[in-house]
Parts: structure tokens; C-alpha cells; sequence
């Protein structure tokens, strides 16, 4: 378990394929389709973040899935909303051909 002055941020969070009780934090005007840990990576460092890599980490809700693992760990600077909705801004930006414009 990560310590108090980290936030734990998985790609799942930003999956625009998952409803809310499936694990996305963000709304879909924000979240991409399929994100994996490197475009997480990406658009945390673009954001000015910077991020502890744990690629082996599964989330819960999809431990399953080879494809799935990592996360990532930023230092606690505000809230977490507040930096997930830094990190959706650049992907949004980035990859905004997989963006989608539902609203959730």
C-alpha cells in the first residue's frame, strides 16, 4: 500500500468503455477509449506531474487482465479529482481522435 502523501492512479480511470461502478473516475467528456499505462504516464508528466511507475500493480477490478497492469503514484498536491482532472486534460489533448463526446 502506497503511503498517505501519494495518489494511486490507474489507466482505468480514464476508460471511456467503463461506467462509474466499473472503475472510471473521470467523466467520459474527459475519458479515452482503451488508455494504457504508458499514455497515463505521458500525459502525468505533461500535466507536471511526476510519476512513481508500478507496472507490475493490477487493479482490482481487472487483475485478470495481462493487459491491464500498472499504475502509477503522484505526490499528493491537491485533491485527487484535481489531479485526475489535469491528467485527463492532456490526454484529452494528445489523444483526442479517441476521445469521446457522451456525456457520463
Amino acid at each position: 500500500m502506497p503511503d498517505k502523501s501519494k495518489i494511486v492512479i490507474w489507466p482505468i480511470y480514464f476508460d471511456a468503455a467503463r461506467s462509474r461502478d466499473e472503475g472510471r473516475m473521470v467523466s467520459r467528456e474527459y475519458a479515452i477509449n482503451e488508455p494504457n499505462l504508458d499514455m497515463i504516464i505521458t500525459a502525468s508528466i505533461k500535466s507536471g506531474l511526476k510519476p512513481e511507475i508500478e507496472r507490475e500493480k493490477k487493479h482490482p477490478k481487472t487483475w485478470h487482465k495481462p493487459e491491464a497492469a500498472g499504475r502509477i503514484l503522484v505526490a499528493k498536491k491537491g485533491s485527487k479529482s484535481a489531479t485526475l482532472k489535469k491528467i485527463a486534460g492532456s490526454l484529452k489533448m494528445k489523444y483526442k481522435k479517441q476521445a469521446t463526446g457522451k456525456r457520463g
